[in-house]
C-alpha cells in the first residue's frame, strides 16, 4: 500500500508517500480499508520528533480512521456486536495515514447514521479526547461553567458542542473576532478574544466574580497562573497539551483556599481497556446526539494523501476552523 510516512524529523515537507506493507490484524483487533484520516495536532509534534510512538504501534502518523472492516478476530467482533463490512471509525496509537490501518476492536465505533466518511474520520481522536478529560477527569455536570481555550480548534469545536449537549454553560476562548463568532455559531455561551482580552478578567466579570467551574487547557506555560485565578471553588484545571511550554508558576495559595484540582493526561499511551471504556461512553451517551444532529463534525478542509505536507502546515499555522481530513476513497 501507499501511506503517509515521515521521512525524517522536521518541517511538513518531511511527510512523503511510501510504500508499506498491508499490515495484518492480531487478536482483538480488525483490518480497516480505510475511506479518510483525520489529522491533529498529535501528528505535528510526531512529526518534529517531540511524541514518540507508544511501543508496539505503527510509526506512520494518524491517530483516527473511518472505512471498513475487512478482516479480523471474529470473537473479539462478534462480542462488541461488529461484524465484517460494517462502516466504523476508531482510535489508533498510529498507522492512521494508509488506505489500510489495524485497530484494536474495543476503539471502534459505528459511523453514526447520516455521516459519510470524513467526518466520520474527524470524530475519534476530539471526542475520546474531550470525553475523557472533561467529563470523566474534568467531572462537568449540567448547570456549571466551563472554559475551553481554542474554541475553534478540533478539540474546541468537540467541546463547545459537547458541553452545552450536556447542559454547561460554555466560554470559549480564540484569536480573532472571526473565531469568536465561529465559537458562538456552534453553541458557546461567550467567546474572549485572547489577543485583545485578559480570559481571566473576563471570564471573572462573565461569572459575577465566581469563577468558572472546569477549564480545558491546551496551552499550559504562563496560562496556568491566570487559569488558576480565575477558577471557582472547588474547581477543576485539565491540561491536555502545553504548546505554551511546560513550566507554569502560581499561586498555590489559591489552590489550597479553593479546593482547586490541577490535572492532565495524554490519551495515546493509555491501554485498550481504558480507551474502550471511553468508546463505550462515547455510544451510549454522544453518538445518538450526532445522529440527531445536535452534535455535527466541523470540517475545514480535506486533502489528498500526497498534500498531508499542506495539511500539517494548515494545522500549524492555526487558521483552521475544526477538523482536516485526509481522503484515502
Amino acid at each position: 500500500m501507499q501511506a503517509v510516512e515521515i521521512a525524517q524529523y522536521g518541517a511538513p515537507e518531511v511527510l512523503r508517500l511510501a510504500e508499506r506493507p498491508v499490515p495484518q490484524a492480531g487478536a482483538g483487533e480488525v483490518l480497516i480499508r480505510v475511506a479518510a484520516s483525520g489529522v491533529n495536532r498529535p501528528d505535528v509534534l510526531q512529526r518534529k520528533g517531540l511524541y514518540p510512538v507508544p511501543p508496539g504501534a505503527s510509526d506512520l502518523p494518524g491517530l483516527e480512521v473511518a472505512g471498513v472492516i475487512e478482516s479480523g478476530d471474529a470473537a473479539a467482533m462478534a462480542e462488541a456486536g461488529l461484524k465484517l463490512g460494517d462502516r466504523v471509525c476508531a482510535l489508533v496509537a498510529g498507522g492512521g495515514y494508509a488506505p489500510w490501518c489495524v485497530a484494536p476492536v474495543g476503539q471502534c465505533l459505528p459511523v453514526p447514521a447520516g455521516l459519510d466518511d470524513v467526518a466520520a474520520a474527524s470524530l475519534p481522536e476530539t471526542f475520546f479526547t474531550v470525553w475523557s478529560n472533561v467529563f470523566d477527569r474534568g467531572r462537568l455536570q449540567a448547570g456549571e461553567t466551563l472554559l475551553i481555550q481554542g474554541g475553534t480548534s478540533g478539540i474546541g469545536v468537540t467541546a463547545i458542542q459537547m458541553a452545552k449537549a450536556m447542559g454547561a454553560r460554555v466560554i470559549a476562548t480564540a484569536g480573532s473576532d472571526e473565531k469568536c463568532a465561529a465559537c458562538l455559531t456552534l453553541g458557546a455561551d461567550h467567546a474572549i478574544n485572547y489577543r485583545t482580552q485578559d480570559f481571566a478578567a473576563v471570564a471573572r466579570e462573565l461569572t459575577n466574580g465566581r469563577g468558572v467551574d472546569v477549564i480545558l487547557d491546551m496551552v499550559a506555560g504562563d496560562y496556568v497562573a491566570r487559569e488558576v485565578s480565575c477558577l471557582a471553588e472547588d474547581g477543576r484545571l485539565v491540561i491536555i497539551a502545553v504548546q505554551g511550554g511546560v513550566q507554569a508558576g502560581f499561586d498555590a495559595g489559591l489552590v489550597l483556599r479553593r479546593r482547586l484540582t490541577i490535572t492532565g493526561s495524554t490519551l495515546r499511551p493509555r491501554p485498550v481497556a481504558f480507551k474502550a471504556a471511553i468508546a463505550s461512553a462515547l455510544r451510549s451517551r454522544v453518538w445518538p446526539l450526532l445522529e440527531s444532529g445536535a452534535i455535527r463534525p466541523v470540517i475545514h478542509q480535506v486533502f489528498a494523501p500526497g498534500e498531508a505536507a499542506q495539511a500539517h502546515a494548515l494545522m500549524e499555522s492555526n487558521t483552521h476552523i475544526g477538523k482536516l481530513v485526509i481522503r484515502w476513497a
